[in-house]
Order: structure tokens, then sequence, then C-alpha cells
């Protein structure tokens, strides 16, 4: 008996193998992955599952049964297939990291259905040669953040990976979740996540690492082979334009980043997707207050490299470590440098296209720019909701301008604070905001219909994330459907969900979890 998947396995037919088989930590040289099966949990359970991704991969189980769960939990290996980790390494916080891996994730299988591939990954199903002095598992808290999340963002319309499964092992995992000399035991968990592919910019780096060009050129070739064959055959000429292609999906991804306030938290380029999306749910989180210098990491909380208002410039960044890479393919640094200016002018451009989307301006005036940067100030100078204040800007008409600031007062954290200094300044920007509506065409309504389109009603903040880790951790998971199903639809009113369209509660302000969190979230 079987899922009665259609596999096809490329990614560890094709690429070279590790050719040591123990499952012990050590440097690998020459490959791109090293063989690894799925340690089998003591107790496994279905905890959650997504209907969409069972249909888009296929699959003719019922989710239900013990045969998914086997699958789904790494208790069984599927016939002719070869579960491997692979080899990466990467530059964190800004510096050469060495050979890193798949530390906790295996790689299952690739399967196809209606045209598509997908690849399948266990996320926490134990120990691999990539796992350092780590044990490879993962625990009930930041599954949930990397299930709940990775669905939520794909609802959004931002480009991810998805999550089809989470499970709990029925094992303890001890975890320090702070880092602070306080360990405790927590459930384990496993995700099973899906994607296209998991490549990301440092499996290339890697083996730019290790002058192993043949390599590289190997993987280079099967990753434009299999997710970029629109490119044609590889050539210098192909290579470069792999390279513009994922500087472009790059950029489209952390601007949508940028539009519905999404903080990644560890942009490392070992975290950067080649296919553009957002990939390694750890120490993420939403702006609550519209502020370009929050980060939730509280590893990145000295030096803020991470930053919200910083991810479009780590984006270039990491294409640069990248095209550093891939340079011995090519050996012309002048039009990969070409490429990262273009990034450069090109995200800009991008980036002032979105903010108008979310206020509504669909003209061309050349004083946008502008008044775009003044409204980030003005966002600023009081604790204001980004997801608040952006859908109840749709409800402010050109006509009554003057009640704006009434319209848009529940996004206050301190609504005593906008008087004085503060409310001039609001005032004066919504004045020009005025003047500028004027000069679009469209009515009130099909405004704020076209800006609800991009600013969500509904986001995965922290604090909802945790209350719903919380009660999962007790043994219901009622609130955890609750808010699986609420942000399939994040743009619709949804009104027996109204109680989430509101601000952080102050008890969530400092606490762990919804505040700051660590590598291990």
């Amino acid at each position: 008996m079987s899922l009665k998947l259609q596999i096809k396995d490329t990614f560890n037919k094709e690429l070279p193998a590790d050719p040591i088989l123990e499952n012990t930590r050590r440097k690998v040289l020459n490959a791109c992955f090293s063989y690894a099966s799925p340690r089998k949990p003591s107790n496994p359970s279905l905890v959650h599952f997504s209907p969409e991704m069972i249909e888009t991969i296929g699959v003719l189980e019922a989710p239900e049964s013990q045969k998914f769960l086997d699958i789904v939990s790494g208790n069984e290996v599927l016939p002719n297939t070869m579960p491997y980790a692979m080899c990466y390494g990467g530059h964190q916080f800004g510096h050469w990291a060495g050979q890193l891996g798949d530390g906790r994730a295996i790689n299952l299988m690739e399967v196809e259905h209606n045209g598509k591939s997908w690849a399948l990954q266990l996320k926490g199903a134990g120990e691999t040669p990539y796992s350092r002095t780590a044990d490879g598992l993962a625990v009930l808290r930041s599954s949930i953040r990397e299930y709940l999340c990775s669905e939520a963002m794909f609802h959004l319309g931002v480009p991810t990976t998805r999550a089809l499964s989470l499970v709990l092992t029925g094992d303890e995992v001890l975890r320090d979740v702070m880092y602070d000399g306080n360990p405790a035991h927590e459930k384990g968990a496993i995700v099973c996540r899906v994607a296209p592919s998991f490549i990301r910019f440092g499996n290339f780096e890697i083996l730019a690492a290790q002058e192993d060009n043949v390599t590289l050129k190997a993987l280079v070739d099967y990753t434009i082979k299999y997710q970029f064959p629109h490119l044609g055959k590889p050539s210098k000429s192909t290579y470069l334009k792999f390279f513009k292609e994922v500087a472009v999906r790059s950029m489209e991804m952390v601007i949508h980043w940028q539009r519905v306030g999404f903080v990644h938290g560890v942009m490392n380029t070992d975290n950067l997707s080649i296919l553009g999306l957002t990939i390694d749910y750890g120490p993420y989180g939403w702006l609550e207050d519209y502020d370009l210098g929050w980060t939730p990491n509280t590893t990145d909380s000295a030096n803020k490299r991470y930053r919200f208002g910083t991810q479009p410039e780590i984006v270039q960044w990491n294409l640069f470590k990248l095209a550093n890479a891939i340079y011995p393919l090519i050996e012309e640094a002048a039009i990969l440098q070409d490429i990262l200016r273009e990034y450069q002018e090109e995200v800009e451009v991008a980036y002032l296209e979105m903010m108008k989307s979310k206020v509504g301006l669909f003209e061309t005036d050349t004083d946008d720019k502008t008044l775009l940067a003044e409204l980030e100030t003005v966002l600023q100078l009081s604790e204001t909701d980004m997801t608040i204040f952006f859908r109840l800007l749709a409800q402010v008409k050109r006509d009554a301008i003057s009640d704006a600031l009434e319209v848009i007062r529940a996004s206050f954290y301190k609504p005593e604070e906008i008087k004085g200094g503060i409310e001039t300044q609001w005032l004066a920007w919504f004045k020009k905001y005025e003047q500028r509506l004027q000069k679009e065409k469209k009515r009130d309504s099909e405004r704020a219909e076209q800006m609800n389109l991009v600013n969500p009603k509904y986001v995965l903040r922290n604090y909802m994330a945790q209350m719903a880790i919380d009660t999962a951790d007790k043994g219901d998971y009622d609130l955890l459907n609750e808010l699986f199903n609420i942000l399939k639809k994040p743009y619709e009113e949804q009104p027996d969900h109204e109680k989430w369209f509101a601000k952080r509660p102050e008890w969530a302000r400092n606490k762990v979890g919804c505040s700051m969190l660590s590598c291990s979230s």
C-alpha cells in the first residue's frame, strides 16, 4: 500500500551524492547532498493538514489514514525513494559561516501532479550530517509558527514554500528558547514542507567556496533544467539570464514582504530561495506599529541587520554573494554588476508602485515619492498599527478629508498622543493627500476596493500565533484551526472574526513569542 503519489525524484539521481553513508557530522566535498533517513518518532499523531496541499500534490490516500501519518512523521520511507539532506553554506549576519546544510530537514521525495513537480521535506525529523551540535529535531512551538505562516503567506499572495501537515512525534525535545541558560523540555513536532525546490543561494556558495566548479556547473545546469527551463540550454548567456531572473523573483518576494509588513528576521544567504520563495520561517514577525527599524530576532537585536526597512537592501547584498558564487561559470564581472545595479533601480521603482497601491494612488505624479516618504515619517511619530492603518485608509473620502484622522484613529496605540505637533503633522499630510487624490480618476468606492486587495485585514500577528501555540500545547487545536481558516481569506471582511482585526494587546508587548524571538523559534 502507498500514498499513490507520482514519484519522480531528480535531485538525488542527477546530482553528485556524498559517498559516505554513515549519519555522522562531517565536512562534505564534491557533493550536493548526503543520504539521510528520518528518525522514527515514538508515538506520532496528526495535528493538522492542509486540504489544499493534499489536492495540489495529488495525495490519494485519506490524510487521516495511518499510511499518511507514517510518511509525514518520518515513520516510514516509501519504496524506491532515497531521502537526503542538502549540502549548502551561507553568509550569516554578513559573515561566511562555511558549510551549513539541512541540519534538521530531510527531503523525502519529489512528486508530479497536474504537470507540476513538488519536493516534500520533513523539518524536525532528526539528525543529518549537517546537524553540527544540534539534534535535528523541532518542537511544537516553532512548527506551528512555520505551518501557519507558510500557508498564511500564500493566501496573502506572497511567494512562499507551503506546508502539507503538522504532526506531534510523541517525544520530548530540550530547548533553550531565549538562549539564556534555561532549557526546558517541549513537545517534539514535524512539519512536512512542500516547494518546487528547496535550493538556496547557499547551495551554490558552498561549491564556489570549495572551488568545485564541476559540481557547481552541474547544480546550476540542473536548476535551469528543472526550475528555469524557459531560459534554454546551459551557456554563458543562459547563466546570465538565470541570475537576472533570480534577482527579479527575489525582488518581487521582498516587495511583497514590505507590502504586508512581514519581517523575515534571519535573511542569511542560506535562507534565500533560488526561486524567490519565502523559506525558513524562524524568528519572523509582522509589524505591529510601523517601525522601519524593527526586527523580531533576538540574535539581531543589537545590530538590526535584518530590520524591516533594510530587507530590500539585504536581498541585493545576498544577490551579490550569489553572483560571486556563479562567477566561475561566467567570468564577466561587469555584466553581473549591471544586473545588480538594475536590481537597485528596479526595486526602488517597485517599492514606490507598491506603496502607491497601498494608499490608492494609480495615476502618475512626480511628487508621489515625497508624499509617501512623509507618510512613513508621520506613521512613526506615535505607535501606529501598520495593518489597521492601511486598511482603514481605504475608508477616507476625498471630499471628507477633514474626518480622515478620526477614520484612522483606531490604528493608534496611544490615541492621546495625537495632539500638538504630532496632530499638526498628520493634518498637514492629509491635506497633501487630499490634493493628490483630486488627480485620481477612480471613484472613492473603486479606490477603496483596489486598496483592500493589497492591504490585508488579517495577518498572523505574533500574539495570535503564540495563543495558538499555548492552546495546542494543552492538546486543544481549535484556535490553530480557526486561524488557519481565517488566514485563507486575509483580504475579506469576515465579520464573525472581527476580533482579530485589532492592535496587539498590551499583555503581548514584551511576552516571549509575541515580541522578540530567537532562532530556535
